[in-house]
């Protein structure tokens, strides 16, 4: 679990990762030494896994967003579906998923021609047996943030 300046550290950092450490320090009122330590050992602990600079697709020219649904005869326990599709640069997320398919996979590519190229070669993966895509048309909400639960108050005796 993480203390009430552990959670406020993790807010900061997930709004804006740039934000100096002096910065945090200012916020919660506390010396940017301390800050800097405490975040290290969120880094440690793996809370942080890293930072990065989140990218406007349509800039890119990658506008076309789509899921794919993936039905693999992987061996039981086996992955090497997943990891195939997990070195496709256009494929930002690949799920293990419960139910009918196996996998679901996010991708973002130039257009439906991309698209295409794609999923034909996804569909000649050994062990890859159905697809199923879902294109989007619009997106309402797209977050990388995590809620960040408040520690439960301990009972008193």
């Amino acid at each position: 679990m993480f203390d009430a300046t552990d959670q406020k550290i993790l807010k900061i950092l997930q709004l804006d990762a740039r934000t100096s450490n002096a910065e945090v320090a200012r916020t919660l009122g506390m010396a940017a030494s301390g800050i800097f330590e405490r975040i290290k050992k969120l880094e440690e602990r793996g809370a942080i896994r890293g930072y990065t600079a989140l990218l406007d697709p349509t800039q890119l020219d990658q506008r076309l967003l789509a899921f794919i649904f993936v039905r693999s005869e992987d061996p039981v326990g086996g992955d090497a579906t997943a990891k195939q599709l997990a070195r496709r640069p256009e494929i930002q997320e690949v799920h293990h998923v419960a139910g009918e398919d196996c996998y679901l996979a996010k991708v973002r590519v130039k257009d439906t021609a991309v698209l295409s190229r794609l999923m034909k070669e996804i569909g000649a993966i050994p062990h890859v047996r159905a697809t199923r895509t879902t294109v989007v048309l619009e997106t309402t909400k797209e977050s990388t943030h995590l809620p960040i639960p408040a520690n439960p108050k301990k009972k008193e005796k």
